[in-house]
């Protein structure tokens, strides 16, 4: 088995960890910052990667160039735009949708593989590429009623925000894979963390610099959910560490389709991290009387039904229906 397949495989269930974790961070921040807590709590552990890579590992580190500095600074950039999409789609009643037409990027990172780098795929495999983009979309907005409503929603704002997302992970995929490959010195490792370290200390300067003019109230979120912000950030450069030696290893479109597997992971975890605010609240917390007409519900009865008198209240009854004594 190639190297590159079990690397996307950790890579896809370490994205679907930062993900779950970074989605319950808009709780607490909006889309600026949750995208920011990928990057810049991030950026201190790829420094950390890099480190042991050169003084544990005794890794050669490659010395950086032009064409790699505006590589890397492309695809951080596109990647910033990417991930601000996607978590801006959660703020939507339809953000499945988004969701589903964002998982063309195998299909799209294809395409601009060809166009930025002049990497080619077979005929065979780009069949394969796009049938399983289309059926990751299909399995994202199963379950939706209404044939109506899925044909406005295939072509609403939120499936436009999914395939600008897409196409701004294809591009940043494909300039990272550029960058790692211009590098002339060090093994496989070290042109890949050096990419990843170069990569997310751009986007956490460029984010930095934007929250500081446009939006200083996401820096307070920030800093005050520092916490689990923290996590994200672990995890979210870890998955980026497997992504970048993957896609040095071999061609964009073959790993972000593999890449595909997050789903599976998805399915898996929906039921394990999914915020206890989200779960729907239990019966037993509700109101009796508000138990009693759920239940009447689920039976088909929606008669009133009179409520049990009292003991007193049937004594009370009982005296007044009561025949009056006869007088001797």
């Amino acid at each position: 088995m190639p190297l590159w397949i079990p690397i996307t495989i950790t890579a896809a269930f370490l994205q679907n960890l930062r993900s779950s974790l970074q989605r319950q961070l808009k709780g607490r921040m909006g889309s600026t910052g949750a995208t920011f807590a990928r990057f810049g709590f991030g950026f201190p552990f790829a420094v950390l990667y890099i480190v042991a890579l050169d003084l544990v590992g005794g890794a050669t580190l490659p010395g950086v160039n032009a064409t790699f500095l505006v590589a890397v600074a492309a695809g951080g950039l596109a990647q910033i735009l990417a991930t601000f999409l996607l978590i801006y789609l959660f703020g939507f009643r339809n953000f499945m949708v988004g969701t589903a037409y964002s998982k063309t990027e195998p299909v799209q990172a294809a395409i601009f593989g060809l166009i930025i780098l002049g990497e080619t795929i077979s005929w065979l495999a780009f069949g394969a590429i796009l049938a399983g983009a289309f059926g990751v979309g299909l399995i994202s907005i199963a379950g939706r009623k209404g044939g109506t409503s899925l044909r406005r929603a295939l072509f609403s704002r939120e499936a436009g925000i999914g395939i600008a997302s897409g196409a701004f992970f294809g591009i940043s995929a494909v300039c990272f894979r550029g960058a790692s490959l211009s590098l002339e010195e060090g093994g496989v490792l070290a042109r890949a963390a050096t990419t990843l370290v170069w990569a997310t200390g751009i986007q956490t300067a460029i984010m930095l610099v934007w929250m500081a003019l446009r939006d200083r109230t996401e820096l307070v979120a920030v800093a005050r959910a520092w916490r689990p912000a923290l996590l994200v950030g672990l995890v979210g450069v870890s998955a980026s560490a497997c992504w970048f030696t993957a896609m040095t290893l071999e061609k964009v479109a073959y790993v972000r389709a593999l890449g595909q597997i997050e789903l599976i992971f998805t399915f898996a975890s929906s039921g394990v991290l999914v915020p206890r605010e989200d779960r729907p609240a239990r019966v037993g917390r509700l109101p009796a009387d508000r138990r009693r007409h759920r239940h009447a519900v689920g039976r088909g009865d929606l008669t009133p039904r009179p409520r049990r008198a009292s003991a007193a209240a049937v004594q009370v009854g009982a005296k007044r229906s009561a025949p009056a004594a006869r007088e001797p």
